[in-house]
């Protein structure tokens, strides 16, 4: 895959973490805390609200390893759960 489909790929994978995170802010109004810096995303929120957010988050993981199958060159799916 060429720079230009590189830069697709890094669109996508935005792209598809900002939906679930407004999602959580936005759509099912929890109070997270969301921070995006050089690449990197983190969306934090409390172990109260992790049960309605679980679908979304299971729904980000499950799309960005089908991405991930599709380019491993270009993407690495690394998840913290705590």
């Amino acid at each position: 895959m060429d720079e230009a489909g590189r830069d697709v790929v890094c669109a996508f994978v935005s792209s598809a973490a900002y939906m679930a995170a407004n999602t959580v802010t936005d759509v099912l109004n929890v109070n997270a805390v969301a921070e995006a810096e050089d690449g990197d995303m983190y969306l934090m929120v409390d172990r109260k609200d992790m049960l309605s957010c679980r679908d979304i988050f299971e729904g980000l993981r499950l799309h960005l390893v089908n991405t991930e199958e599709q380019y491993p060159d270009y993407l690495q799916v690394n998840y913290t759960e705590v």
